[in-house]
Protein backbone atom coordinates (compact mmCIF):
# COMPACT_ATOMS: atom_id res chain seq x y z
CA UNK A 1 0.00 0.00 0.00
CA UNK A 2 1.40 3.39 -0.98
CA UNK A 3 1.84 6.34 1.32
CA UNK A 4 -1.09 8.72 1.29
CA UNK A 5 0.67 12.04 0.91
CA UNK A 6 -2.55 13.67 -0.30
CA UNK A 7 -4.04 13.43 3.19
CA UNK A 8 -0.89 14.89 4.71
CA UNK A 9 -0.85 17.78 2.22
CA UNK A 10 -4.57 18.51 2.70
CA UNK A 11 -4.18 18.35 6.47
CA UNK A 12 -1.19 20.70 6.40
CA UNK A 13 -3.07 23.13 4.14
CA UNK A 14 -5.75 23.38 6.83
CA UNK A 15 -3.08 23.80 9.52
CA UNK A 16 -4.17 20.58 11.23
CA UNK A 17 -1.92 18.16 13.07
CA UNK A 18 -2.42 14.41 12.87
CA UNK A 19 -3.89 14.67 16.36
CA UNK A 20 -6.35 17.38 15.24
CA UNK A 21 -7.55 15.32 12.29
CA UNK A 22 -7.71 12.13 14.36
CA UNK A 23 -9.89 13.86 16.96
CA UNK A 24 -12.12 15.31 14.23
CA UNK A 25 -12.83 11.84 12.81
CA UNK A 26 -12.84 9.86 16.06
CA UNK A 27 -9.65 7.79 15.82
CA UNK A 28 -6.27 7.74 17.56
CA UNK A 29 -3.39 9.85 16.24
CA UNK A 30 -1.49 6.61 15.65
CA UNK A 31 -4.27 5.50 13.29
CA UNK A 32 -3.92 8.69 11.23
CA UNK A 33 -0.17 8.19 11.15
CA UNK A 34 -0.62 4.62 9.90
CA UNK A 35 -3.06 5.77 7.19
CA UNK A 36 -0.66 8.46 5.97
CA UNK A 37 2.25 5.99 5.98
CA UNK A 38 0.21 3.43 4.04
CA UNK A 39 0.32 0.89 6.87
CA UNK A 40 -3.44 0.93 7.46
CA UNK A 41 -6.32 0.76 5.01
CA UNK A 42 -9.21 2.77 6.48
CA UNK A 43 -12.85 1.75 6.18
CA UNK A 44 -15.07 3.59 3.72
CA UNK A 45 -16.80 5.23 6.69
CA UNK A 46 -13.46 6.55 7.98
CA UNK A 47 -12.42 7.68 4.49
CA UNK A 48 -15.63 9.71 4.21
CA UNK A 49 -15.08 11.25 7.65
CA UNK A 50 -11.51 12.23 6.69
CA UNK A 51 -12.78 13.78 3.45
CA UNK A 52 -15.43 15.80 5.28
CA UNK A 53 -12.92 17.03 7.87
CA UNK A 54 -10.52 18.12 5.12
CA UNK A 55 -13.18 19.46 2.70
CA UNK A 56 -12.06 17.05 -0.01
CA UNK A 57 -13.73 14.34 -2.08
CA UNK A 58 -12.95 10.64 -1.95
CA UNK A 59 -11.39 10.91 -5.41
CA UNK A 60 -9.12 13.77 -4.30
CA UNK A 61 -7.73 11.88 -1.31
CA UNK A 62 -8.05 8.16 -2.02
CA UNK A 63 -8.31 7.48 -5.76
CA UNK A 64 -5.22 5.67 -6.98
CA UNK A 65 -4.01 7.10 -10.27
CA UNK A 66 -3.47 4.52 -12.99
CA UNK A 67 -0.36 5.48 -14.95
CA UNK A 68 -1.51 3.37 -17.94
CA UNK A 69 -4.63 5.42 -18.60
Amino acid sequence: MAKNLRIKVARAAMDMSQKDLAEAVGVARQTMNAIEKGDYNPSVKLCIAICKALNKTLDQLFWEENENE
